[in-house]
This record gives structure tokens, C-alpha cells and sequence, in this order.
């Protein structure tokens, strides 16, 4: 019913940026809070940043004041700016997001992931 595609990883020097997009496609009525998860080998899961659907924002504390999470509305897309990349920051990173259908049930969909690799 939901799509969610991830785009944008890669392999970047340490200091360097990025941007990740995740793009949602299929039947639904609206895209509400949407976040951004990574997963480092050997780590559990974590969330890096959420935007509701009202525009506000929550980030990691390991990520405030260098990554940037924003959304467009009208392309039914999520993105994340990422500044002054650290190592620490190798991960695969995740978008998900909280669909309202058109039978007015909500599902929470996950993309298939993207990888970000800072080398140093």
C-alpha cells in the first residue's frame, strides 16, 4: 500500500555532507510524524531525527546542530541533511513514517534502507 525509498547514501570523507531523501509513493490519504532511524553494525537501532507533520523537529544529541530533517509535502518526501560527517555517523539509515489510509487505519512503514559510509 506504502512505499518508502531511500536515496542519497554513500561513502564521504569525514567533515564532508550528504543528503539522504526517502520517498513515499502508493495509496494513502497523508504521510504524518516521519523519522529517520540508522543501525550501525553490532548496534541496535536508533533514532536520529523526527518531524511531525506540523514541522516539528527532534534530533539525537550526538546529531544537533549537524544534521537537518525536512519534508515536502507536495512530493510526499523526507529528507536529511548531514554536515560535518563523522565516522560515527556509519550506519544504514532508515526513514519511516506514520500513514494515514484511505480506510483510516494508520500504519507505520519503513524503508529498506540506505548506506552511509564516513571514512577518516
Amino acid at each position: 500500500q506504502v512505499q518508502l525509498v531511500e536515496s542519497g547514501g554513500g561513502l564521504v570523507q569525514a567533515g564532508e555532507a550528504l543528503t539522504l531523501s526517502c520517498a513515499a509513493s502508493g495509496s494513502f490519504l497523508r504521510l504524518n510524524d516521519m523519522r529517520w532511524y540508522r543501525q550501525a553494525p553490532g548496534n541496535q537501532r536508533e533514532l536520529v531525527a523526527a518531524i511531525t507533520r506540523g514541522g516539528n523537529t527532534n534530533y539525537a544529541d550526538s546529531v544537533k546542530g549537524r544534521f537537518t530533517i525536512s519534508r515536502d509535502f507536495v512530493k510526499n518526501t523526507l529528507y536529511l541533511q548531514m554536515n560535518s560527517l563523522e565516522p560515527e555517523d556509519t550506519a544504514v539509515y532508515y526513514c519511516s513514517a506514520d500513514v494515514l489510509l484511505k480506510t483510516l487505519s494508520l500504519l507505520t512503514s519503513w524503508g529498506q534502507g540506505t548506506q552511509v559510509t564516513v571514512s577518516s
